[in-house]
């Protein structure tokens, strides 16, 4: 930490200001914002990072105060090209999707361009849309979605945008796209292998008998993991599909039992609605006993750690510790506990 942040003056100087202003919560993080933003002028930072800073700030104020009024409602980013049109059988795929999710009770999120993007919102209807557009000089944002002024954000820059278009969502669709969208779907994939982001459905979809997503499996099986650089499994924690329905169920029922899930120190606690019977523990224990660095998959009352934060503490829990890099084993895992026969 720079030791500049730890002038009491300063501090003492940024706490009136944050009582001034009225605000009673969160003050210590308040507090580290406006000495970042004081350390950079005493950094002498240049214009033009003080004006990425600003802007990045002010963007993602903006869409914090978009999304919070939905903050219960489960969300669904739909990615997708901006150059698909109305007739191409991917634009009514991802309509009926986006449709389908919102009659379960979804949000549709999407990044409130042309083609794809257009196409979910549709489908979601007003109400159940939410949309992170970019100005660019060459793709406007459809007229019926602008006109819906209260359920859009625009931002300046692409890292911020793709922040809300990740942050907010229990599940992403990605249908056939550019530089774009494949940018947007390798980072999802690197934000799941990494660990920077909790277990949620991916679903890949194709127009019927496309072969977009199944070459894109190709290429990652036979060049990123024969060569070493991903691990085997890596993509299984995706759903590569051809069917609207089979997308819908993937997103929905990924949720169907699997509620959470927290790290304490090695051990790795997964949250349920329902925990495994005894027959059902050892079962996948069996199955999944590859997954395990040591030791079983137990089931748990909440640990100390989660009781401290009340943390999920009516869920039922079971813990284990996993070896690293099994990512796509967990999503088997999850799979499986969504699947229990004890759930009916």
């Amino acid at each position: 930490m720079d030791a500049r942040l730890d002038d009491d003056a300063l501090n003492l100087a940024l706490d009136e200001l944050i009582a001034e202003a009225g605000i009673t919560g969160q003050r210590s993080l308040i507090r580290r914002i406006l000495a970042t933003g004081i350390g950079l002028g005493q950094d002498r930072t240049s214009r033009l990072d003080l004006k990425i800073t600003a802007a990045a700030i002010e963007e993602m104020r903006a869409a914090f105060r978009l999304f919070a009024p939905f903050a219960g409602t489960p969300k669904v980013t739909i990615f997708g090209s901006a150059r698909t049109q109305s007739q191409d059988p991917l634009w009514r795929e991802a309509e009926r999707a986006s449709r389908l999710l919102a009659e379960q009770g979804w949000m549709v999120v999407t990044g409130a361009g042309p083609g794809i993007m257009e196409a979910a919102a549709t489908g979601a209807g007003p109400e159940q849309s939410l949309g992170v557009s970019i100005r660019l000089p060459f793709e406007q944002v459809p007229e019926h979605l602008h006109a819906n002024g209260d359920r859009l954000v625009s931002m300046k820059y692409f890292f911020t945008r793709k922040l809300m278009l990740v942050k907010e969502s229990s599940g992403f669709v990605c249908l056939p796209g550019g530089f774009g969208t494949m940018d947007e779907t390798f980072e999802l994939l690197t934000l799941q292998q990494t660990g920077k982001m909790v277990p949620v459905p991916i679903v890949l979809l194709d127009e019927p008998g496309g072969s977009f997503w199944r070459g894109f499996e190709s290429f990652v099986v036979g060049h990123l993991e024969r060569t070493g650089v991903i691990s085997p499994g890596d993509l299984d924690r995706v759903l590569i599909t051809d069917s609207v329905d089979d997308a819908v169920a993937e997103i929905a029922g990924f949720w169907r039992n699997y509620d959470s899930l927290r790290w304490d120190r090695e051990r790795l606690v997964l949250r349920l609605r329902t925990g495994p019977s005894d027959a059902e523990l050892n079962e996948l224990n069996t199955r999944f006993g590859r997954l395990l660095e040591s030791g079983r998959i137990e089931r748990t009352d909440p640990l100390p750690v989660e009781q401290a934060d009340d943390d999920a503490l009516d869920r039922a829990r079971i813990v284990f510790t996993p070896k690293q890099r099994a990512v796509g084993e967990l999503y088997r895992l999850i799979r499986a506990l969504n699947e229990l026969p004890s759930l009916g």
